[in-house]
């Protein structure tokens, strides 16, 4: 970059240059850029000695560009639409009156969507904005205002509210589920074909740890099929490709709905947890706490709805 600002005579003469290239037009592009034709004119002498090349073929009623003219111009204009694309981002990024969560794309699509409207009811002014992700992204540097994280609920850059405890049980199609052979102890599972989840940064439970918890050690699970998503295992085991994990609070709706079914007797509670996290360094514009509310609410709500089912105390 040093070198670049040695051979051009100003950072802006760019600029005029792209312009003119564009329109056609030294006058055009000192209308645009609100310069005196003149001054255009002399930017482009200016850019040419000190390339030692002309840029512009000059003929009476217009200008046009000349091979090495072209060849400056296409690489101009690409860095400019590459900078004012990165400014419009961060631009984004500062202003403070929309709120961002970030989650798995199956928080989003099974946990999120499904409560949107009702959101929108008791929050019509609130602009929420999901996003997903394939790794837990640092909510500081990229701005976030909330997000959902799996653990302990213990990180220090963030506070956190826990909206899910870790259960996870085998699903299936209600046709997968009944057509499965002798059902009746976990080690028959093994004899199913398997979905697999295999996020590539994210570190996720196993069905080979799932198994080790239900005291099944002389036997791997059947290759099956591997998935780098979970609203992916979603889909394929709606679609009946097999038997996927369940994690609880995720795919509780589609179970009600009939789309899966699940052997709940068989859950695993890993101890680990799903949290809602915010900054510790920053704090929560108003339309964010609002939304940090509500989904802490909802999640109460259904903790107490599956404590009720379960039979355990509330």
């Amino acid at each position: 970059m040093q070198e670049l600002w040695k051979i051009l005579p100003s950072p802006r003469h760019l600029s005029v240059f792209e312009a003119a290239g564009r329109l056609g037009s030294f006058t055009a592009a000192a209308q645009e850029l609100n310069v005196q034709q003149p001054a255009v004119s002399a930017a482009i002498r200016q850019l040419e000695e000190a390339m030692g090349v002309l840029l512009f073929n000059r003929t009476h009623r217009k200008v046009t560009l000349t091979d090495a003219g072209r060849r400056l111009h296409v690489d101009v204009t690409r860095a400019f639409e590459d900078v004012l694309r990165s400014v419009r981002q961060v631009r984004q990024y500062g202003r403070s009156d929309h709120v961002t969560l970030n989650a798995s794309s199956a928080f989003a699509y099974y946990w999120m969507m499904p409560r949107l409207q009702e959101l929108h009811h008791d929050h019509p002014q609130i602009d929420l904005r999901l996003q997903s992700s394939d790794h837990e992204p640092d909510i500081d540097s990229e701005n976030i205002s909330l997000a959902v994280r799996r653990g302990q609920g213990d990180w220090p850059d963030v506070h956190a509210a826990k909206i899910a405890d870790e259960v996870i049980f085998p699903i299936a199609s209600p046709l997968v589920m009944a057509s499965a052979r002798n059902l009746r102890t976990v080690p028959n599972l093994l004899h199913e074909r398997l979905i697999h989840l295999e996020e590539p940064i994210r570190e996720r439970p196993t069905w080979r740890q799932w198994f080790a918890h239900h005291d099944v050690h002389n036997r791997e699970p059947v290759a099956g099929l591997r998935l780098n998503d979970y609203a992916l295992v979603l889909q394929a085991a709606i679609a009946g490709e097999g038997f996927a994990f369940g994690w609880q609070h995720v795919t509780r709706g589609l179970i009600r709905q009939g789309l899966l079914a699940a052997r709940p007797e068989w859950a695993w509670r890993t101890g680990a947890g799903f949290s809602l996290v915010w900054s510790r360094a920053r704090p929560l514009i108003p339309q964010a706490a609002a939304v940090r509310d509500w989904i802490i609410a909802q999640a109460k709500v259904e903790m107490e709805e599956i404590a009720r089912e379960s039979g355990a105390p509330v």
